[in-house]
């Protein structure tokens, strides 16, 4: 199976995987997924490591026998490892054996016991059965202490969630969040076809990243191919990236003040996103920016109207200071729900939640696209708090706005070439992309033909939530929507 140039490809045994995967990390490595997949006499467990200091990646292979599969748990190794081996136990019934939470992650007890979803011989259509029992969380005692449930229906419009909450008075001792009540069957709709087919399927992994998620397939099934895509094309993708961000941070600020009381703010946050979802439909035919990515290529409907741009960026700036300005604003922001950099660090994660924890990780830097010259910088905060996740949002609004002026002023009066390729196989590539949530990694292998054998998504999120229990432990209770929406994780990236 080919593989690119700054890829090795190594085959280990289940004896030599720890041992090989600890000396990765402390080289600088992360883990940025572990993929499942089937052979005809095989399962394989690919661990799929990335240094963003050169942009070095190599995957570790284990075959992994088709009767009574099992892999050795490295979740003492990398706490990441360790959920996606929960995973690939969920999805392919492969053992990780001997791992500290033998628990289910994805399936939850009423799923049918020996089915796992993403085998070949999986029946589409089983039958669920009732719920064996709840969900086996840990129990907090001593005095003065009880539980709030939360979820997994809410009042607002998002995906189904389970937050339990222990609690002294107000003080939050431990939250669980338990996830995964929709599975629906993502990484199966790829298979058996060809790659332009489903680009449309990427857009609408997590509907508020369709530029992101279309981007990381498209790179993944281009790594694969060997496809070059063209500087123009690599321009227009850039900039609808910087598009997505803009809209979700300037909406995310209006989101961040609404929820400690200061609605006016939101108010006027929400009426510069309209202004930036109608510069997205004007510039790409659809307001969240579907349609812009091709496999090998790119195009616009239009070059973004750059004083839109320019007006929306100044009047963000403008309306967080007026936030800030605001005493109680600000005392509820400052010191609600810190992320320690060790924490963050420890749990691996990406995107505006690790930068506002001292985290200096950018796949804008460290898996480049392209050069984004001097208007690019790396935004970071350090206090961890819901101060610093809004004050990097509010940054990363200054910094995108001038890379869309710039990214468009490259290229003059092009709108792309929307170049389309049917690449071949059989080859495995990865794509890395920063989404406005942070990296975003897809990973996919194509058959000779150049269909679609397998392919994996991972979405920053499922890095990030792991972060929130850990943020919330000494919050107040009142203080939950305020650290979640800091957060803004995605169900619906997380729950494939």
């Amino acid at each position: 199976m080919t593989v690119r140039a700054n890829t090795r490809s190594l085959d280990v045994t289940r004896t030599e995987i720890a041992a090989l995967l600890e000396r990765h990390l402390a080289d600088g490595y992360r883990a940025a997924m572990v993929v499942g997949a089937e052979d005809d006499d095989c399962f394989r467990v690919v661990y799929v490591l990335v240094r963003p200091a050169d942009d070095q990646r190599v995957e570790l292979t284990v075959k992994v026998p088709l009767d009574g599969p099992s892999i050795p748990s490295l979740a003492s190794v990398s706490y990441p490892v360790g959920r996606f081996e929960r995973e690939v136990r969920d999805l392919y019934g492969i053992t990780p054996d001997a791992h500290p939470l033998p628990y289910r992650l994805i399936r939850h007890g009423h799923w049918p016991q020996g089915w796992y979803p993403m085998r070949r011989d999986a029946d589409p259509h089983p039958r669920f059965d009732p719920d064996v029992g709840s969900f086996p969380f840990l129990e907090v005692e001593g005095e003065g202490v009880y539980e709030i449930p939360v979820g997994p229906v809410h009042a607002g419009l998002i995906e189904p969630g389970h937050f339990r909450f222990s609690v002294v008075g107000e003080t939050i001792l431990r939250m669980k969040a338990r996830l995964w009540f929709v599975h629906r069957g993502i990484e199966k709709l790829f298979e058996g076809r060809l790659p332009d087919e489903v680009i449309e399927v990427a857009e609408r992994i997590s509907g508020d990243t369709a530029v992101g998620h279309a981007l990381a397939f498209a790179t993944a099934v281009e790594d694969a191919a060997g496809v070059a895509v063209s500087e123009e094309d690599r321009c227009i993708r850039a900039l609808l990236l910087e598009l997505e961000r803009l809209h979700n941070h300037v909406a995310d600020i209006g989101a961040l003040a609404n929820d400690v009381g200061f609605g006016l703010a939101n108010a006027h946050a929400q009426r510069l996103r309209e202004s930036l979802l109608r510069l997205n439909k004007a510039t790409t035919g659809h307001r969240l920016l579907r349609g812009g990515i091709t496999i090998g290529g790119a195009s616009l409907v239009a070059l973004p109207d750059l004083e839109v741009v320019s007006s929306v960026a100044h009047e963000t700036a403008q309306l967080a200071g007026l936030v800030l300005a605001n005493s109680t604003v600000r005392d509820r922001f400052t010191g609600t729900a810190v992320l320690s950099a060790e924490a963050a660090s420890g749990v691996g994660a990406l995107g505006y939640v690790a930068r506002a924890s001292g985290i200096d990780i950018d796949a804008r830097r460290d898996h480049p696209l392209i050069d984004l010259g001097a208007s690019f910088t790396v935004v970071l905060e350090h206090g961890g708090d819901v101060l610093s996740r809004f004050l990097v949002r509010v940054r990363e609004v200054a910094v995108s706005a001038a890379l869309v002026l710039d990214l468009a002023s490259r290229l003059g009066a092009s709108t792309g070439t929307g170049s389309r390729v049917a690449p071949g196989g059989p080859a495995a590539g990865l794509g890395l992309v920063e989404g406005w949530r942070g990296t975003i990694a897809h990973r996919v292998e194509l058959a000779a033909d150049g269909r679609l054998d397998r392919v994996k998504v991972v979405d920053p999120s499922f890095f990030n939530w792991p972060a929130l229990p850990l943020a919330l432990a000494d919050t107040i209770v009142p203080d939950f929507p305020l650290a979640n929406k800091s957060f803004n994780q995605s169900y619906a990236g997380n729950d494939l």
